[in-house]
């Protein structure tokens, strides 16, 4: 008969085990995609896009955008936003500002800033939408509008300004982002040049903490001296020029961000709009939208462009941090869960097979799995033996699939992009980019199991940011 020492001792060779197995796994999928990642880029920055540009900015089948902002106090920065977006490269654009029940001047900021005066137009009631007060135009800027309604949520200001606009194609865009001055030209080359097979293109956010923004236009791009910003720069570095350049090369993006991305109107319109009851209301509707392409059987395209480029601000304290990757981790599980049906099911091909399987295992169980393995790191440092070879092990693998990777994400953005002319902001991402295994990485699994924990207590919580504003 075993003794009940040595039963425990192999659950925690098996845990041990198990844990190294699932780490390995995740650094070869990552390694792919990196691969994938990096051949791109290159593929793409040979090819000398910007010259194709130019023809499509005075070509006859540019599509008309709408604009779509949705702001809930954002008087830190919306003028400088709308600024912005007044500035860029386009031929045919309106700018459709929703502002949904703010409690600060957003409102009034707006109205004195643009000259804007109410103008009785009907709005079709598409999708519903809580009840909107009143439209603004503005009396020097005829393309821009000004809704006011309710408080509802991003999802239900996004469904109010959809039900205003008038073009084909939308763009959603946080109230707080700058636009580069291309950026529109470049993320619609996909959807111009597809002949609509491209439905929705999404391009990169990046950290506008730290830049130089006057007038809503970037005049130089710097890095934050804040170490929770400069950890997100390369975070997102990672998420952008890595995990999303690889999945739609296949067509397997599950996520075109909310704070920059073109749709076909129609096609979210077909799919119901957007979903108000959950806080991940972007990815839901992208899978949304796959679950329709593979229903109508159309074989149409979701795709992410990396050098369009829309710069926001991150938060700078730890509170509010905390609070956005809890509201992200729970926004990905209520859109994972909505379309539940989709997991592994023949009718959904590669989507059902390949990215739902991996946002489930890797993005939304992944924290767990990270977090036992801290514990049986430090749990090996009193046992020793095995214990301590197998965390050791652990230690490294971690490391790999959290700093080298990140170190590898700043590295493509210097050899594609080069977004970053400074030499120093280069050393210093590829320098914090060393620490991530040992203090970022950490703390954003603890937040992420936080929100795990509020799915299982049925918590649907959004939370408040507190913003700066980053431009002059």
């Amino acid at each position: 008969m075993r003794m009940p020492e040595t039963i425990w001792s192999d659950i925690a060779l098996l845990i041990g085990f198990m844990i190294t197995l699932y780490t390995i796994i995740i650094i070869a999928f990552y390694l792919f995609i990196f691969v994938t990642s990096a051949i791109q880029l290159r593929k793409e920055y040979r090819l000398k896009l910007d010259q194709s540009f130019i023809e499509h900015i005075y070509g006859d089948n540019v599509k008309p955008i709408s604009i779509l902002v949705p702001a809930y106090n954002e008087e830190a920065g919306i003028i400088q936003s709308v600024r912005s977006l007044l500035n860029i490269h386009y031929p045919l654009f309106e700018i459709i500002v929703i502002n949904d029940g703010s409690k600060d001047s957003t409102l009034e900021k707006m109205i004195k800033t643009y000259d804007m005066t109410p103008v009785d137009k009907v709005v079709r009631t598409v999708i519903p939408t809580n009840q909107i007060k009143a439209i603004y135009q503005s009396e020097v800027l005829p393309n821009l509008y000004l809704i006011d309604k309710e408080n509802g949520g991003k999802a239900d200001a996004l469904n109010a300004g959809l039900n205003f606009s008038n073009y084909p194609y939308f763009c959603s865009l946080d109230g707080d982002s700058i636009l580069e001055r291309d950026a529109f030209i470049k993320v619609m080359k996909p959807i111009l040049d597809s002949n609509n097979d491209v439905i929705a293109s999404g391009g990169s956010i990046r950290i506008a903490n730290g830049c130089k923004i006057q007038n809503g236009n970037v005049l130089q791009v710097g890095l934050s001296e804040n170490p929770l910003a400069i950890m997100q720069t390369i975070e997102y570095l990672r998420a952008f020029l890595m995990g999303r350049i690889g999945l739609s090369r296949h067509n397997l993006l599950l996520i075109v961000s909310g704070a920059f991305g073109v749709f076909s109107k129609s096609w979210v319109l077909e799919a119901g709009g957007y979903k108000r009851d959950t806080v991940g209301e972007d990815m839901e509707l992208v899978i949304r939208l796959h679950r329709l392409i593979k229903e109508k059987n159309a074989k149409k395209q979701i795709v992410y462009i990396p050098d369009p480029v829309c710069w926001t601000e991150v938060p700078e304290e730890i509170t509010y941090l905390r609070r956005q990757r809890r509201r992200w981790h729970q926004g990905l599980f209520e859109s994972l869960w909505a379309h539940k049906k989709m997991l592994a099911n023949p009718k959904y091909g590669n989507i059902g097979f390949i990215s739902l399987p991996y946002f489930w295992i890797v993005e939304f169980f992944g924290p767990i799995v990270e977090f036992t393995g801290y514990l049986y790191m430090i749990t090996s440092f009193f046992i020793g033996g095995i214990y301590l070879e197998i965390s050791l092990l652990l230690f490294l693998l971690s490391f790999l699939y959290g700093s080298i990777f990140s170190m590898g994400a700043v590295l493509l953005e210097e050899w594609s992009l080069r977004k970053y002319p400074k030499v120093s902001d280069i050393i210093n991402l590829f320098l914090y980019s060393l620490t991530e295994t040992f203090w970022y990485r950490p703390l954003t699994v603890f937040w992420r199991l936080e929100g795990i924990w509020n799915v299982m207590r049925g918590k649907h919580q959004w939370g408040e940011m507190k913003r700066k504003g980053i431009s002059e």
